[in-house]
């Protein structure tokens, strides 16, 4: 059993300064020869698979190419811009007037759509680097029905748990769906609790037959707000009129005051918002300690100029102004404290401010820093 285990010993030791033996000769070849070079010539420097269906799996090309130098070519290394691309090269050293290969393979799995991705190619050669291109366009499978409603609710699923309104002025009604397929054998409704009164919610249809689609009808009525600024609900949800709400939606959006209907002189007379900084930097603080810093606002314009919310990023942060109506000509001051508490490294915490201000209603103002342990 030893004397297998030092055969293959020997044999290994063989190898190594086998490779060693040639490395140096093609060091001693580069030596004697002065200005002697490998290089390189590709028969395609780019090449484009058309288009690839996602189902198919890993598309595959070979860039072939030929040692156009006077030594040996050495590929010391291959990268690809991108980890869906794979690449194999010739691991030998590629005498001159021989061929070698850069192996690609493209994975189009959760890709879908056009691609271009680079692979750069290191060698002994005088370019030093060779970019190669492939191209193509991936061509979607068909999703499973999991794979389109991905939330699991049980009785249903879902797109989508959330639905965003994004902007939603303080005089308008804005209305989306969520869509949702029912699974089972059985028909199912769908119930709702706790709906503020800027939202109203439908399905339909009001009982969704078993392996079929519904929408859930969302509208967010502006004029109802109980706010200005981000509000986000969190609606829960029952099926076939049961009392268990162990599922939910969220809906959000940002209400903002719409100015578009004031005059030429209702603009020259509104409030102008204005600010003695939009940045607090504190430095570098030990992890736990407070700082507080205060945010003077002032009203530059001919009206009343009125805060109408003020919210922050994290909850490691508070900011409140000391008065939320302005006089023109008057100011405030608004006092953020951030709490570095559980916070350490590089901190980017921001304060969103939404006024009366026709020509900035949304100012966003920010606390940063380095917390340390």
């Amino acid at each position: 059993m030893s004397q297998i285990k030092d055969s293959k010993y020997t044999l290994r030791i063989i190898r190594i300064f086998g490779t060693i033996g040639l490395l140096l000769m093609i060091i001693g070849v580069q030596f004697s020869n002065g200005q002697s070079v490998a290089d390189v010539k590709f028969e395609k420097m780019d090449y484009n698979f058309g288009k690839i269906k996602e189902a198919d799996g890993p598309a595959i090309y070979d860039f072939r190419f030929v040692n156009t130098g006077k030594i040996p070519l050495i590929i010391q290394g291959v990268e690809a811009s991108c980890g869906c691309t794979t690449p194999e090269w010739s691991r030998e050293p590629v005498l001159p007037g021989k061929t070698g290969f850069i192996k690609v393979s493209y994975n189009p799995e959760f890709r879908p759509g056009i691609f271009t991705k680079s692979i750069s190619v290191m060698a002994n050669i005088p370019k030093s680097v060779v970019v190669l291109t492939i191209t193509g366009e991936v061509i979607p499978r068909d999703l499973k029905i999991e794979e389109i409603y991905s939330v699991d609710f049980g009785k249903i699923r879902l797109k989508s748990r959330e639905l965003s309104f994004l902007k939603v002025k303080d005089n308008e009604v804005k209305t989306d769906t969520l869509s949702f397929y029912n699974p089972g054998t059985a028909p199912v409704s769908v119930g709702f609790k706790d709906i503020p009164t800027h939202i109203s919610i439908v399905t339909f249809p009001v009982v969704v037959p078993a392996k079929t689609k519904g929408s859930i009808v969302i509208s967010f009525n502006g004029l109802k707000k109980p706010s200005y600024g981000y509000l986000s609900t969190t609606i829960p949800i029952s099926f076939n009129g049961e009392k268990n709400f162990d599922n939910s939606i969220k809906v959000g959006a940002t209400v903002e005051e719409d100015f578009s209907k004031l005059s030429e002189s209702e603009l020259a007379k509104a409030p102008i918002i204005d600010f003695s900084s939009r940045t607090f930097d504190f430095g570098v603080i030990q992890e736990g300690k407070k700082v507080d810093y205060l945010f003077r606002i002032t009203n530059k314009g001919k009206k009343d100029l009125i805060i109408r919310s003020v919210s922050v990023s994290c909850e490691c942060t508070t900011a409140k102004p000391a008065a939320t109506t302005i006089p023109p000509g008057g100011n405030t001051e608004m006092k953020v404290t951030f709490d570095s508490s559980g916070k350490v490294g590089m901190q980017n915490k921001m304060i969103t401010l939404i006024s009366n201000d026709p020509g900035h209603s949304t100012t966003v103002l920010r606390v940063a820093g380095t917390v340390k342990r």
